[in-house]
């Protein structure tokens, strides 16, 4: 490992993996010996497109021969936000039609709940237990994993938690709420769809009681579960979405949509109600719009389900206990957090990158790009496999 890496640069825990990375292409990162690494983590879902796609590269070397950053957001019209804006909002079911660029998914959380709030004039918010929306101070609050969190106490106030997937849960939504925020598959929590019709419920209640639902799109949005957003796979529509990961094809970006008639509400009384200088950089959006344009001009969202049918008929193994999620958002669920920590140094030692999750333990995280082949699938599925039959051999 670099020293450099852990003197000079901040670290996010005391036991980086610390690879070196020298370059990637598709599927496979190379670190500076040169090894290969087949990559099923894809950024932790933010390289849709695999690494180096040549159309999302091109629309960027395009826009930066152009312009890059000329004035903070909303000024003026830039035509690359401009031309994506628009895109989004002929893919999204009405109202959802005016988007909010900004840098990355938990801004895009803080923008919805604010946004929330203003729509509303109420103030409570109300998350789900395990339920991750990002990491600012906001965000933060809505964050259901009060072990990351209560050092930094206080946090914003009038924040309430339910369960995901609990029917009676629902009732805490009342008039006093200004929205309720949900992932359409909870992610850090283990990568857990909604059952017997919740989101639709939420949806329901929110209807009845005034409140704004808002679902984070970040992790399962553009393409991963089979649909452009997950959403969509349960019959709803949310008054607000919150994007990014996937959204730049690697670039740091995120967004939030909702209503034209919400939306301007930010824009006056106060003006100048949400702000950012960076949101919208038309190299960025850029390359956002190349993205959402190559997943939604192929065949990339039906083939994530058919690769999804691939990882399960090969991931049968003792080790492995189900595999859950949706789509090329999966995750094999082990016995416990020691039996996980082995498969992934065992199986980045053989050249193939897993990962966690935030708060379950027993989750190998199976995120790989949408443009990954069946038999790059079957190559990383065989080392997991293998992995798993040493840890066997070593019990």
């Amino acid at each position: 490992m670099n020293p450099d890496f852990i003197k000079y640069q901040a670290q996010t825990s005391p036991y980086p993996l610390g690879m070196e990375i020298s370059h990637a292409m598709g599927s496979y990162i190379y670190d500076t010996k040169n090894k290969k690494y087949l990559d099923f983590v894809a950024g932790v879902s933010a390289c849709a497109l695999g690494h180096q796609n040549k159309r999302v590269n091109d629309a960027i070397k395009n826009q930066l021969d152009k312009y890059s950053h000329v004035m903070v957001y909303g000024e003026y019209s830039q035509s690359p936000a401009v031309e994506y804006c628009k895109l989004l909002a002929s893919l999204l079911p009405k109202p959802l039609e005016k988007t909010y660029l900004v840098n990355s998914g938990t801004e895009a959380t803080e923008g919805a709940l604010k946004l929330a709030r203003r729509v509303t004039g109420r103030s409570q918010l109300i998350s789900c237990h395990n339920a991750y929306h990002g990491n600012t101070m906001g965000s933060m609050s809505v964050m259901g994993f009060e072990e990351r969190k209560q050092i930094f106490r206080p946090l914003v106030p009038d924040v309430a938690f339910i369960t995901f997937n609990k029917e009676s849960d629902i009732a805490k939504i009342t008039t006093k709420t200004a929205g309720i925020i949900l992932e359409s598959i909870q992610g850090g929590a283990g990568f857990i769809q909604p059952e017997n019709g919740f989101l639709k419920k939420v949806r329901e209640r929110c209807t009845e009681v005034g409140s704004l639902m808002i679902i984070d799109e970040i992790q399962p949005g553009f393409g991963r579960t089979g649909k452009l957003f997950g959403f969509e796979n349960y019959d709803v529509v949310p008054d607000i979405i919150i994007l990014g990961k996937g959204m730049g094809g690697g670039m740091p970006v995120g967004a939030f949509t909702a209503s034209a008639a919400h939306m301007d509400l930010l824009s006056d009384n106060p003006k100048l109600g949400h702000i950012t200088t960076f949101g919208g950089h038309p190299v960025i959006a850029a390359a956002c719009l190349a993205t959402l344009q190559e997943i939604t001009e192929t065949n990339l969202m039906t083939e994530a389900l058919e690769k999804e049918k691939l990882f399960r008929s090969i991931l049968v193994h003792p080790l492995i206990e189900e595999v859950r999620g949706r789509g090329l958002m999966l995750t094999a669920m082990t016995a416990n957090a020691e039996i996980t920590n082995k498969v992934i140094f065992k199986c980045q030692d053989k050249g193939l990158i897993l990962f966690w999750l935030l708060f379950e333990g027993c989750a190998i995280r199976i995120t790989p790009p949408l443009t990954i082949s069946n038999e790059e699938i079957r190559e990383g599925c065989a080392i997991i496999l293998e992995a798993m039959d040493e840890i066997l051999e070593e019990n």
